[in-house]
């Protein structure tokens, strides 16, 4: 029924337009109760056999939202009501931003992939808070992460700053956080993926009563366009520093192999690439963070997963947790309840 009605409807409006339009009408049908029990009996599939269990935390299957989809919070409830195990909010700024000029999310549909230069829209991390506060946890299934960002005004040489707001500011109202570096919307964003500017930012963070105090979970999210030797030595300065893992990864600046014509592409113009035009990349980092990294540090694997299979890959590649984003769009609602029975070969 999705990709026969639903899809062809919201495909005809603009990516963002149809973006916030679906959420809207989704939390819409799950804010009535009964509406709400009818969607979980039908979207959610839940196996003692799923559950992780990683920094204390249980985590009811390994399928998560990567961050972007919900950057300012508002659609948690609706969201956990699909089976989520966990749902990563942001990328949150101190300050809110606007973000870039639309249009600034484009598909390619040939390829099942997205293009965008969103560049850290959102409403604040003081927003994000409030609404973290209202949220009945009691009643959220899954985890909830926070990714945080710099705002695009600030100088790189005071980023670590913009990254200690974010992180004191949403260290109550989050299970975990996630170091976002390798935007490549933001600019000159990657350079802080340089070791001297990346160890300045977390050893900020853990330099935080916060965190001494109450310590949750850190992960550092990379790009797939890094090289090898980059990877190697990013993976050695997470060990050294102490956080607790790596997401790989982000989307790429690449557009190689693609079926979209060349035309279109220019069209489009910068942006990062997402989807199932990613996945080899994503997973051959994968391999080298899992080679490179000491085996107790956790990954989540994220880039073009689409099916059960596609998240198995990266289970076995080495990745103790998977989300997705892309394939969310194409496959529609019930994706996460076909990978999880998948997963469990029940479907």
């Amino acid at each position: 029924m999705y990709k026969i009605l639903i899809r062809p409807l919201f495909f005809f409006f603009s990516p963002e337009t149809s973006h916030h339009l679906a959420l809207k009408l989704f939390t819409a049908v799950v804010s009535i109760p009964i509406l709400s029990q009818i969607t979980k009996a039908i979207f959610r599939f839940e196996d003692k056999g799923l559950e992780k269990e990683f920094w204390g935390i249980r985590f009811p299957n390994p399928v998560g939202l990567a961050a972007g989809f919900d950057k300012d919070g508002k659609y948690i409830k609706a969201l956990d009501a699909l089976g989520f195990g966990f749902i990563e909010v942001g990328t949150v700024t101190p300050l809110p931003q606007v973000g870039n000029p639309q249009p600034r999310l484009f598909r390619l549909k040939e390829d099942r992939g997205l293009i965008n230069r969103m560049g850290f829209n959102n409403e604040g991390v003081e927003g994000l808070v409030q609404r973290l506060k209202a949220l009945d946890r009691s009643k959220i299934n899954a985890v909830i992460g926070g990714n945080i960002g710099k705002n695009k005004v600030t100088p790189n040489e005071e980023a670590h700053l913009d990254y200690l707001k974010c992180f004191v500011a949403l260290h109550d109202y989050v299970d975990y956080f996630v170091v976002n570096v390798s935007s490549p919307n933001t600019p000159g964003l990657r350079q802080l993926q340089d070791k001297d500017s990346l160890a300045l930012i977390l050893n900020t963070i853990l330099d935080t009563d916060e965190h001494r105090n109450n310590p949750k979970p850190i992960l550092l999210k990379i790009s797939p366009d890094l090289t090898k030797e980059a990877i190697q030595d990013i993976s050695a300065l997470v060990g050294e520093v102490g956080i607790d893992g790596i997401i790989t990864s982000n989307t790429t600046i690449s557009r190689d192999n693609l079926m979209t014509p060349n035309t279109d592409l220019e069209a489009i113009g910068n942006g990062g690439l997402s989807g199932q035009p990613v996945k080899d990349r994503s997973n051959e980092v994968l391999t080298w963070v899992k080679g490179a990294i000491d085996p107790s540090l956790k990954v989540i694997g994220v880039g073009g997963i689409e099916t059960g299979a596609d998240a198995q890959a990266k289970l076995d590649t080495g990745a103790d947790l998977v989300q997705v984003y892309t394939g969310f769009i194409y496959e529609g609602p019930m994706m996460v309840k076909k990978i999880k029975q998948q997963l469990k070969g029940e479907y």
